[in-house]
């Protein structure tokens, strides 16, 4: 996992000890460093003791910021006691990442005059001046938090996921490959709508992939074949269509270096089956437990929250229906697919099986390439997308994969899922017009992305 880079900001008023910024310079920079991120900061030098307290010093904040501008991924702005707005908003104002705004707290016993921080007030007028001049920024619960304290850890940690994934998303390239699945009217979605927020889909026939599979062979094909019997369990699956499987991996990975794609919804049938006489789902699988976000179906408007989600997260994400009820548990459900699930989401390796639907319908040997399994259990994150009316609207949610058993019979890879509440959440999905598909990652990350999409990217939020 790849630390973040933090700009530091340090606000003060002149009445103040300044041993309160010393000491606070230290003690944020090692918070920053204990959470595996790296930071910068304004030479102390640079103003007195090394903060802003007025709109000149802020200016000189905002030039280091520019001279900085490749670097940094957020700001952290502490306030070790009141501080000054004025210059907080002339140093931040075209810092265009996300504003962590953290302010101490003031410990019983040192409350007299050489000792008192007021940040805590302080702290109402840096987001008071923040909202009047429009600048996004983030204030997490508690009020108030010492670096060293572990309610900071948790703010920095949920800042971290914020900053992923605003850098993530303000500019992403989905390839869509395939028209929609002629079935599928739920997974319509609209290319200016996304393209507004910064998302830009790429289109692509499936002849072009057809073609590539074709022509697919030498080194690349080698590797990814070996690549692919090192990632799950193939045994059973005829040679033939091993080598299909793998000639589909390369054409897939070509398009996505060649077009510089960063997620990729791919029409998964009947065309490939009958063309091809494979499955894809193991290569969706792979795809997204190597951090490619690959959703099902061309289901554009899921692989958009999978990249997200994995952003959040730092952990693959996997596209599943809200598929089953689990007995009479009003809060239990079964979320499932085919196999495109991601390996480091599955209690164990999966199993390359003959997709049983497509052996129905087509006959015998068309569909062999889904990655069956179970997923394991973990807390999980959950949201889902949709365009309408010219916008892009998510909703989001947490619960956890409870490990309950699924009988041995039931296909592909699904997990029981138990979120609190959940029959009116089904409701409101239902009602709300979103698909029967859902993003998934794991970990407890719905926190941070809504603060990421609601404060900074100007994505709907739909509540369920």
């Amino acid at each position: 996992m790849a630390g973040l880079t933090f700009a530091l900001y340090f606000g003060n008023r002149g009445f103040f000890p300044e041993s309160l910024i010393a000491s606070a310079r230290r003690e944020v920079a090692e918070a920053v460093a204990a959470a595996g991120h790296s930071s910068i900061c304004l030479v102390e030098d640079a103003t007195r003791f090394g903060a802003v307290e007025s709109a000149a010093e802020g200016e000189l904040y905002a030039a280091f910021l520019r001279e900085n501008a490749a670097r940094y991924d957020g700001v952290i702005l502490c306030l070790p006691n009141f501080g000054d707005e004025t210059g907080a908003i002339s140093a931040l104002r075209d810092c265009r990442v996300p504003i962590l705004v953290q302010a101490y707290p003031d410990e019983i016993g040192k409350m007299d005059f050489q000792r008192r921080r007021d940040a805590f007030c302080g702290k109402f007028s840096v987001m008071d001046v923040f909202h009047q001049y429009g600048l996004p920024f983030t204030a997490f619960e508690p009020h108030v938090a010492h670096p060293a304290s572990s309610e900071f850890g948790k703010q920095l940690e949920d800042f971290s996921a914020v900053c992923r994934v605003v850098r993530r998303m303000r500019r992403a390239t989905v390839g869509a490959i395939g028209a929609r699945t002629t079935a599928f009217k739920t997974v319509r979605f609209d290319e200016l709508a996304l393209q507004r927020k910064g998302i830009t889909v790429e289109t692509f026939d499936l002849s072009e992939l057809f073609s590539r599979t074709r022509s697919a062979g030498g080194a690349k094909l080698s590797e990814k074949r070996d690549r692919l019997l090192g990632y799950t369990d193939f045994r059973g699956v005829p040679e033939g269509k091993v080598d299909t499987i793998a000639k589909v991996g390369v054409a897939l990975d070509d398009m996505i270096d060649e077009y510089g794609l960063d997620a990729i919804a791919l029409r998964c049938w009947i065309e490939i089956e009958k063309e091809l006489g494979i499955s894809p789902c193991v290569l969706l699988s792979e795809l997204n437990d190597r951090g490619m976000a690959a959703a099902c179906e061309l289901d554009v408007c899921n692989a958009v929250p999978m990249l997200a989600l994995a952003a959040a997260s730092e952990r693959a994400a996997t596209c599943l229906d809200w598929n089953n009820n689990y007995g009479t548990d009003p809060n239990k459900c079964i979320l499932f697919h085919c196999g495109p699930v991601p390996q480091s989401l599955m209690v164990a390796k999966g199993r390359v099986v003959e997709h049983p639907m497509f052996a129905k319908s087509f006959g015998a040997g068309c569909g062999w390439g889904c990655n069956s399994g179970r997923i394991a259990a973990s807390p999980l994150t959950f949201a889902s997308s949709k365009t309408e009316g010219g916008e892009l609207q998510f909703y989001l949610g947490e619960g956890r994969f409870t490990g309950d058993p699924i009988e041995e019979g039931f296909f592909g890879c699904g997990g029981v899922a138990e979120i609190e509440g959940l029959q009116p959440k089904l409701r409101a999905i239902g009602l709300g017009g979103f698909r029967h598909h859902v993003g998934v990652t794991f970990g407890t990350k719905a926190a941070a992305l809504r603060e990421a999409f609601s404060t900074y990217l100007g994505y709907g939020l739909a509540e369920i």
